[in-house]
């Protein structure tokens, strides 16, 4: 008898019916003889109602008495799953976050999970309860609600099934697993039958949403197999593991992208030690969060540019502290540029293939895509261009690299 943690997002429990559908799913899990525990969270829209309302009231709430807020949303879905999966012959149990308990540290609105009691849940299993804890929550030392930040129940799902040693962690989502880039912008986009955590770490953390980065992070630290599927129709998903020597490793995995960069530059700033602390040190200490950084040799050899960039959201802020650098360092000029876009091609096949660099350069030179930066690292390698070309970006690199076809596919 193995024991499975399914946890469904907001637009699988986003209604009533939807809810019901969700107690079937689980129903016929639990009646195959697995044991099931089922993280839910809340329904699609409900956080951010919450929000409105304590923002209708304060622009900026205390964070304590809004996580106290953003906890009922959860509870509301785990309750109505319960009943749900009553009628549907299945004894079940809710918990809350703090019920479990889910301990964390005292940071309100992005805690992170410091250890869990599974006593209570186990106790529940053992009695063939089916076990229904809400998502994204947990308490501090102190006995105070906290949550874990935006998409939250991901981690506490894998968070979960690493304490009770489950065999697996299925995210039920609306997309039927992970593919080789977003449909919606390559329809050849092809469902990855199977991607490392490392593969998926990479894909997540350079702009795709499936999972949550931190939920990966979890899952590879604590090796819980995770597997990706659809909550409207069947399928196999996808299975984020280790990688193995025996899995067919196609080159490239997939193609991420970013709408959300933005990028500056400094130009005419002294070329001497401690340069790049002097101009991204108040950058980071605005708590703006840098990605690619580039620097270069001024045409006169006493000067260097410095390029880095920023999420979009603090483009204007970065902007601003990076003009009162250049002032205190007497450079030459601030640019920026609002309308760019990451594209990364992400796979562990890169380490024994030589020419993919080469082969990436190439095809987007041919659809003429200038590459204003280039950032690499073992197992992905991304290029900065400008916004109007990410489609064709994206599904250029897609072609030139096969990823409709199967690793080995002749076909």
């Amino acid at each position: 008898m193995a024991l499975i943690v399914q946890k469904y997002g907001g637009t699988s429990v986003g209604t009533v019916e939807r809810i019901e559908a969700v107690a079937d799913r689980v129903a016929a899990a639990y009646h195959s003889g697995d044991d099931v525990l089922v993280v839910v969270s809340a329904m699609s829209g409900e956080t951010n109602r919450l929000v409105g309302l304590a923002q209708a009231i304060s622009e900026n709430p205390l964070p304590r008495e809004l996580d106290v807020l953003l906890s009922t949303g959860e509870q509301v879905t785990m309750a109505l799953l319960c009943m749900a999966l009553e009628k549907a012959g299945c004894s079940a149990r809710s918990y809350t976050g703090g019920q479990v308990k889910i301990l964390t540290d005292s940071a309100h609105n992005k805690a992170r999970i410091k250890e869990i009691d599974g006593h209570r849940v186990k106790a529940d299993l053992e009695q063939r309860n089916v076990v229904v804890v809400a998502g994204f929550q947990g308490v501090d030392e102190a006995g105070n609600i906290t949550t874990l930040g935006r998409g939250g129940s991901d981690t506490t799902a894998v968070a979960l099934a690493a304490a009770l040693n489950a065999e697996e962690c299925q995210i039920y989502t609306d997309v039927d697993g992970v593919y080789t880039t977003d449909p919606r912008v390559e329809p050849k986009a092809r469902r990855l039958n199977q991607i490392t955590f490392e593969e998926m770490l990479e894909m997540a953390s350079l702009g795709s949403k499936v999972l949550q980065i931190r939920a990966v992070e979890f899952a590879g630290k604590y090796n819980v197999p995770l597997r990706v599927l659809s909550s409207f129709k069947e399928g196999k998903g996808t299975l984020i593991t280790f990688e193995e020597e025996s899995m067919e490793q196609a080159k490239i995995s997939g193609i991420a992208f970013n709408r959300d960069e933005a990028k500056l530059t400094i130009l005419g700033v002294p070329d001497q030690p401690g340069i790049a602390y002097k101009i991204l040190g108040p950058i980071a200490n605005a708590n703006i969060e840098v990605d690619m950084i580039v620097q270069n040799m001024g045409a006169d050899g006493s000067t260097t540019d410095f390029t880095f960039t920023v999420h979009r959201n603090d483009f204007k802020r970065a902007k601003v502290q990076l003009e009162l650098t250049a002032k205190a360092l007497g450079a030459r000029q601030v640019a920026g540029d609002n309308e760019i876009v990451k594209i990364s091609l992400v796979g562990v096949g890169m380490r024994s293939h030589a020419g993919i660099a080469s082969t990436m350069f190439e095809t987007l030179a041919k659809e003429n895509i200038n590459i204003r930066m280039i950032s690499t690292s073992e197992i992905k390698i991304s290029v900065v261009v400008d916004e109007r070309y990410l489609e064709l970006g994206v599904r250029s690199l897609h072609e030139a690299f096969e990823l409709e076809k199967k690793p080995n596919s002749k076909a």
